[in-house]
């Protein structure tokens, strides 16, 4: 195989260009001729809109699904926790004015016991919305601990 005529040009390059040229052939291990060429090629390239085109498509695709899952996943946060209020309220009497103190006291330590609870999995554990979703897969038989599939 002959390989192709090569024709030299010279231009010039900004110095912040010309760095990050350099730096990129470097760290990928190629000359910097070619990172131009394949550049120039790519830019020139009839289908170079398209390309863009579909790569810009693919990750709007992904961004949506992932909007997709985090708003199913916040309905769901939002359904437990009005579901448990709604549960507490109506089983939970008021308390007479005399135990009142002793309540709020203990439940100022049991909510300081919650906060700890809550930043120790949220740093390291398992995420406990995943392990009710797993318990409520195995009793029902179906993938409730995953978002709905995307219709179409």
């Amino acid at each position: 195989m002959t390989p192709r005529p090569r024709i030299k040009h010279t231009f010039r390059l900004p110095a912040g260009l010309a760095r990050q040229l350099a730096d990129h052939a470097r760290s990928r291990r190629v000359s910097q001729t070619a990172i131009v060429e394949a550049a120039l090629d790519s830019f020139l390239s009839p289908d170079g809109a398209d390309r863009l085109e579909a790569a810009l498509s693919r990750r709007l695709d992904r961004l949506t699904r992932q909007a997709d899952r985090l708003e199913w996943n916040i309905g769901l946060s939002n359904e437990t926790l009005a579901l448990f209020i709604r549960f507490w309220l109506t089983s939970n009497a008021p308390l007479p004015d005399s135990a009142l103190a002793a309540a709020q006291a203990m439940g100022k330590e049991r909510w300081e016991r919650f906060v700890e609870a809550l930043a120790r999995r949220m740093e390291s554990g398992p995420r406990l919305s995943r392990e009710v979703a797993q318990d409520v897969d195995a009793v029902s038989g179906t993938q409730i601990g995953t978002p709905p599939a995307e219709a179409g």
